[in-house]
């Protein structure tokens, strides 16, 4: 099995695009040893602080984000950081080459039950023609990634990331502490009868959305359809990666949701880019996500994403239904 840094060589990456991917992952293996102690470590259970998001952190969401945060800005390539826990932009090196994004731990009211999380991270060059300090900075639609990637802590710790070209999958061997190569390009299948939503916000949805996820669990050409949700987007969406399906997460009526829950810049952009480089379709309200110019640092889209024909058809269905409202509306 090939090594992690002599692929990044081989797919010609920069030489310091492919220091700075060794300092994030050096704190990423970091993260998965802290997770794998679990309470032993003493890192279980919540602090009494909101995030920006106004998300109760968990203990190990604050250790998460100072480790990432710590090793990016020693790091003269980097120069300024965004993460889903700070408010705002964090300066770094005002030469550095890149800007980094990242969620320190997706899916983190999985902790305390041993569940999957992970780490989400996005890497954009450096705009020159703004401040290097500035929210503006990381103004970027997703198109314009040079790095995207996450590390899924589970039973073994898995990299998926894409420099532009395939997505590829590493294992983390504890013998060594090195990412081995393990899938050299991962293809979602087109179709698939799996799906990933949270049922239970049914209730807030629109009536299109409802609309679609009424034919999908009661018409026939849905049978044997199965509902996947693993409360952690970067989990769902690596099975999605490995075997197909569906992640959706629509806008809905609750303060707050009203652009949906995942955030553009360090969930949908990063996840988007592996998905599609992986044969896949990501998408929010039917619009490419890489496509989206973001208008705030922690600004939020509606997602579906996954198999190609899946996506398809949940958007044509939604735009259909969209259309026939406003044809009744303007008849009336």
């Amino acid at each position: 099995m090939k090594r992690l840094i002599p692929i990044l060589k081989q797919d010609k990456v920069d030489t310091d695009l492919i220091l700075l991917i060794r300092t994030i992952l050096a704190a990423s293996k970091e993260i998965a040893f802290r997770v794998s102690q679990g309470e032993l470590a003493g890192i279980l259970g919540s602090t009494l602080d909101e995030n920006i998001q106004g998300e109760i952190q968990k203990k190990l969401d604050v250790v998460a984000n100072q480790l990432l945060k710590d090793m990016l800005l020693d790091d003269d390539n980097v120069a300024a950081i965004a993460s889903e826990e700070e408010p705002d932009v964090v300066p770094g090196h005002q030469h550095g080459k890149y800007i980094v994004a990242f969620d320190p731990l997706d899916g983190s009211s999985n902790i305390d039950v041993n569940g999957q999380i992970g780490t989400i991270f996005t890497i954009y060059p450096v705009r020159p023609d703004v401040p290097f300090n500035c929210e503006r900075q990381f103004a970027q639609p997703g198109h314009q990634q040079v790095c995207a990637g996450y590390v899924l802590y589970g039973p073994s710790s898995l990299l998926v990331m894409s420099t532009g070209g395939p997505t590829r999958c590493y294992t983390l061997d504890l013998t060594h502490g090195g990412y081995l190569l393990t899938r050299s390009e991962m293809q979602i299948p087109t179709d698939s009868k799996e799906f990933a939503v949270n049922m239970a916000n049914y209730r807030y949805w629109a009536d299109p959305v409802r609309g679609y996820f009424n034919q999908l669990l009661s018409h026939p050409n849905f049978a044997n359809s199965t509902l996947r949700w693993n409360a952690a987007m970067v989990g769902d969406i690596h099975r999605v990666l490995s075997r197909g399906g569906m992640f959706v997460y629509p806008e809905d009526s609750r303060v707050g949701n009203e652009n949906g829950k995942i955030r553009l810049l360090y969930e949908a952009n990063p996840l988007a880019m592996l998905v599609e480089g992986a044969g896949g379709l990501a998408t929010a309200s039917g619009q490419r996500i890489l496509s989206i110019h973001p208008d705030s640092l922690h600004q939020r889209v509606p997602v579906a994403m996954g198999s190609a024909s899946q996506v398809a058809v949940l958007n044509q269905y939604l735009h259909d239904r969209a259309f026939d409202e406003s044809t009744t509306h303007s008849t009336n």
